[in-house]
């Protein structure tokens, strides 16, 4: 089908956002007024542009508080403004628009009225060649259902007048999407899409501030669509999305981010035949720190047990081992220009061609990689925070057959693997990286949780496969300009948390200090021994539970934007030990 996107739900001026939405791939856009009124081009240049750009104009919006109108005086001044942005519409070459149900504080309760002036408006419309696509607004004085407002577009019974579906107004208000299959298609003249996190608030501010693209909220948008197409709708798919988040971005990324949400939401509906399915990560082969300084992050990595066992042939790239967690520590001439960070992950995949070929369609870039011609050909995409992940085959040959093995062979040690990897997000990308995790590496997500941080609140969520495998939280911090303060962890599983600790130490490891405060709360909480209580206070490890068992970790200090978790996790336990992430974070911030 094709696609559309409205011009309020990107940043920038108007040519900015059409130029955005063009550059996504959308096939067209719906335009704001308040775009349009602020933008020094006239509506024919506006035309011109789109028409260059290959872009159609969907439709033209809004129009206010036409209908319901007690006053026939002021009926007709609405008649005349409408007039006016009919004439605008034909300059502008849209043939549509929207009008939205009255909010003015003495609309009528009155049904029949309400069709009437409809209809009046409608025969106005069709005589400049335009329809009236009549939405109802959550929030309106009278007309706030979408069945209520089909119930005046059929009493109205124009041609020219059929109603807009918007799934935000019907999903946050609870209505039954089902009613939308006894609407006659061709009465449906404009589909809206917004999926948004379920909140509790005044419909309004919810609806005007916490929008989002289909996929990163909680409202089911796959089953509303459904119901649309059933009713036999073959208009655009349109997306209507007001964020404060996104209106302060970049365009261009957030117009592809929503490009992939209607990508995806395609494929969940049986719409998408260009997609390949999904080709979920069976493991994680690698982390790959970058450090302009690298003595310090290979010091943690002894004092943690690992070894050095490889250099790669040609770069400046060390392999680091213990059990089957792997790091690779590169020193290259990129790392002197931002100091040590996590700057790419290896994914295992059992069809990494496959894995490549989907996430290109789902428009995550490939990128271009300097290789010797002896080199595994590993494909990396790009993740929305610059992360490079390399898809890996799970098997036949290796990326491990790029290094040059030392004769030493990896001494045994606490850890067995990684257990996650912990990337914090700038500021407006988490749900770029919610909707990227699970569209195009096919991860499970799990719900969004906020934690308490000294200086705001720290949103969280992460993905996963179900038998955890791979799993990956990402986070978006309360510094928005800070670089310091979006940190990244990688975390190392144990079966033994305290003789993984006492082993660090012992090597000159430095766990960050937890304070006791914290640990008179946990003997509250839990009904721990004494020396069990006592243990994890000299070690500074935390404890969290949840119905499926225990969680023991333990954190080292920050070195650049990279620290290190070591975690025991009992089989059953499925979280993150989120509930002692506030006593870490000021940790973090004390260090």
């Amino acid at each position: 089908m094709r696609t559309s996107i409205a011009t309020v739900s990107l940043s920038g001026g108007l040519t900015e956002k059409l130029t955005a939405a063009a550059r996504a791939g959308f096939d067209g856009v719906e335009i704001f007024e308040n775009d349009l009124v602020a933008a020094p081009q006239s509506p024919e240049e506006i035309r011109a542009r789109t028409a260059d750009l290959g872009l159609t104009i969907d439709l033209y919006q809004p129009l206010r508080d036409i209908e319901g109108v007690p006053d026939e005086r002021r009926f007709a001044r609405n008649l005349r403004r409408a007039e006016h942005k009919f004439r605008l519409m034909r300059r502008l070459g849209a043939d549509t628009v929207l009008v939205c149900s009255s909010v003015a504080p003495d609309t009528a309760v009155d049904d029949a009225l309400a069709a009437a002036q409809l209809h009046r408006l409608a025969q106005l419309a069709e005589e400049h060649g335009i329809r009236i696509a009549y939405e109802a607004l959550a929030w309106g004085r009278h007309v706030d259902t979408y069945d209520h407002a089909w119930r005046i577009v059929e009493a109205a019974g124009h041609p020219a007048l059929g109603v807009c579906l918007d799934s935000f107004h019907i999903l946050a208000r609870g209505s039954d999407p089902k009613g939308i299959e006894e609407i006659p298609g061709e009465k449906i003249f404009f589909l809206q899409l917004a999926d948004a996190p379920q909140l509790a608030m005044d419909v309004l501010q919810w609806s005007r501030h916490y929008r989002c693209f289909p996929g990163q909220g909680a409202f089911d948008i796959p089953g509303l669509l459904g119901h649309v197409l059933r009713a036999g709708y073959t208009g655009p798919l349109s997306l209507e999305v007001f964020n404060d988040v996104f209106r302060q971005a970049d365009a261009g990324p957030t117009a592809v981010d929503a490009r992939r949400s209607l990508l995806a939401l395609q494929e969940r509906t049986g719409l998408a035949s260009a997609l390949k399915p999904p080709v979920r990560p069976t493991g994680i082969a690698f982390a790959e720190l970058v450090a302009s300084d690298p003595e310090p992050a290979t010091a943690a990595l002894r004092a943690l047990g690992f070894t050095r066992t490889a250099r790669h042939r040609t770069k400046p790239v060390d392999l680091w081992e213990q059990g089957e967690a792997r790091v690779l520590v590169n020193s290259g001439a990129a790392a002197h220009r931002t100091g040590t960070h996590l700057a790419a992950i290896g994914l295992e995949t059992p069809d990494p061609a496959a894995a490549a070929e989907r996430a290109e369609a789902l428009l995550a870039p490939l990128i271009p990689r300097r290789r010797a011609p002896e080199d595994a050909p590993l494909d990396a995409i790009a993740a929305p925070d610059g992360t490079e992940l390399f898809l890996c085959a799970a098997q036949g040959p290796s990326w491990r057959g790029d290094f040059a093995r030392d004769t030493a062979p990896p001494r045994d040690g606490a850890l067995r693997g990684i257990d996650h990897i912990a990337l914090t997000q700038p500021w407006h990308q988490f749900d770029e990286a919610s909707l990227f995790h699970c569209t195009v590496l096919g991860l499970d997500p799990e719900d969004s949780v906020d934690v308490a941080d000294p200086y705001g609140l720290l949103r969280s969520r992460a993905f996963g496969t179900p038998d955890g495998a791979v799993r990956i939280a990402v986070a978006v911090g309360p510094a928005p300009t800070d670089e310091t303060g979006r940190p990244q962890h990688l975390a190392l599983a144990t079966d033994d948390l305290v003789t993984a600790v006492r082993h660090f130490r012992s090597a000159g490891g430095r766990t960050l200090p937890v304070p006791e405060n914290y640990y008179d709360d946990l003997a509250a909480r839990f009904p721990l021994g004494e020396a069990e209580l006592a243990t994890y206070k000299e070690l500074d490890i935390l404890y969290d539970e949840d119905p499926g068992g225990a969680f023991r970790h333990c954190y080292t200090e920050t070195s650049g934007r990279v620290f290190f978790e070591l975690v025991q996790r009992d089989p059953g336990y499925r979280g993150y030990g989120a509930a002692n992430a506030p006593v870490r974070l000021a940790a973090q911030r004390r260090a």
